[in-house]
């Protein structure tokens, strides 16, 4: 592709749903006035992990950011289409607030307790039950190993996150974003200043700031340019599943002890859990591991809800996350020394239902040089140069 002009203000390095986001915030945002290029290695973004994420949003964190950046985003989901300008080509994004249901063994117990107590002082809508009052609520689990329940059913549920993409783009291009399908494979550098990317086409092309939002292949950006980011690729199979016998009402997303979730998807169901062994993956390795489901899932959850003793697969596919193998917490902001350089990465599974608050932070970032609506700077890069993780307690 040949542009108009050899110079962009912002080139966002991926255009899925953190790179539109970004794209899109800067171009809504009134007190930004420069030109912004995504470049997309896929547009068909068949293997992207916004493609193939559940969309799940959730308050149940432990760390107030987390909680705080996800309510951010409940209240943006909710108003998709007016925070869109109620353009006639943005659909909703089919919301379906479900909630979150936590469960925990008695030595467990005290971590929901903690984490409920920072989120109701963050504002989420939080409650902890006894087993009987999830019985009387949901009597389809089996609760005889259960001390206690998180629950929150106002704000938690799924969302259609391709869909989210999807009007991103749409309305980042309105607002006059470029999108070309190229890969950056250099990465110039003038000392601590990035200025430039180099394009597999061969074309180069001058930035003032440079986004990485590359998901799994954040790390090779990053190396491009000097930088050491701790991403990684790592698999996570989804299966899903039809039930012979009724619940009688939706299955909130559930997360067992275990660590098997599963959540209604109408009238089937959606499960999942991290491997046993969690390597990293090929790039290009997307086959289903159904033993998986076999032998560690369906024993879960048949014990968990006896309905799902008589269950019928239906079919699987595997997502990568882009995997913060430091803390597993989304690194964001700009590098330290090469300010120009902008993480949005490492969301390791969180990253649709972060993408409105980080896609306004970073468009607030490079076009005011500060948070406003958020201040995100404890997820930052400066914690990996300080070796000082970012701890977060309730990572599924």
């Amino acid at each position: 592709m040949t542009f108009e002009h050899k110079s962009f203000d912002v080139i966002i390095i991926g255009g899925a749903i953190m790179g539109s986001a970004v794209a899109w915030f800067l171009s809504a945002n009134q007190g930004f006035t420069g030109s912004v290029l995504v470049v997309e290695r896929d547009l068909t973004y068949s293997t992207a992990a916004t493609a193939l994420s559940v969309s799940g949003i959730r308050h149940q964190y432990s760390n107030a950011i987390n909680v705080k950046i996800s309510l951010y985003g409940t209240d943006f989901i909710r108003n998709f289409q007016s925070n869109l300008g109620d353009d006639a080509d943005v659909p909703p994004v089919s919301f379906e607030e479900r909630g979150y249901m936590f469960l925990s063994t008695a030595d467990k117990a005290h971590i929901l307790r903690e984490n409920q107590a920072v989120q109701a002082g963050c504002g989420a809508a939080t409650v902890l039950m006894t087993p009987g009052q999830i019985a009387q609520k949901f009597p389809f689990y089996n609760l005889d190993d259960i001390e206690l329940g998180s629950f929150n059913g106002s704000g938690e549920g799924w969302f259609d996150g391709y869909g989210m993409m999807q009007s991103f783009q749409r309305m980042a291009r309105t607002g006059g974003v470029a999108y070309i399908a190229d890969e950056v494979v250099g990465i110039e550098r003038q000392g601590n200043q990035v200025t430039g990317v180099r394009l597999k086409s061969g074309e180069t092309v001058g930035c003032g700031v440079l986004v990485n939002a590359a998901g799994t292949r954040a790390g090779i950006v990053a190396a491009l340019a000097g930088i050491d980011l701790p991403i990684v690729p790592r698999k996570r199979n989804v299966f899903v599943f039809g039930c012979r016998e009724k619940l009688g009402q939706p299955l909130p997303l559930t997360i067992d002890p275990s660590g098997v979730y599963c959540r209604s998807e109408g009238d089937i169901y959606i499960t999942g859990r991290p491997p046993e062994i969690d390597e990293d993956a090929d790039f290009d390795d997307f086959d289903v591991d159904y033993a998986q489901f076999e032998q560690d899932i369906w024993p879960v959850l048949a014990n968990r809800i006896p309905a799902f003793e008589a269950i019928k697969m239906i079919r699987g596919w595997v997502g990568h996350y882009d995997y913060n193998v430091f803390d597993q917490n989304a690194i964001i902001g700009a590098h330290p020394e090469v300010e120009n350089f902008m993480f949005a990465n490492g969301f390791s599974g969180h990253g649709l239902q972060q993408a409105p608050a980080v896609g306004r932070g970073l468009a607030e970032l490079i076009t005011y040089g500060e948070y406003r609506e958020l201040d995100l700077s404890e997820l930052s890069y400066d914690r990996i140069l300080a070796n000082e993780p970012f701890i977060e307690k309730a990572i599924i």
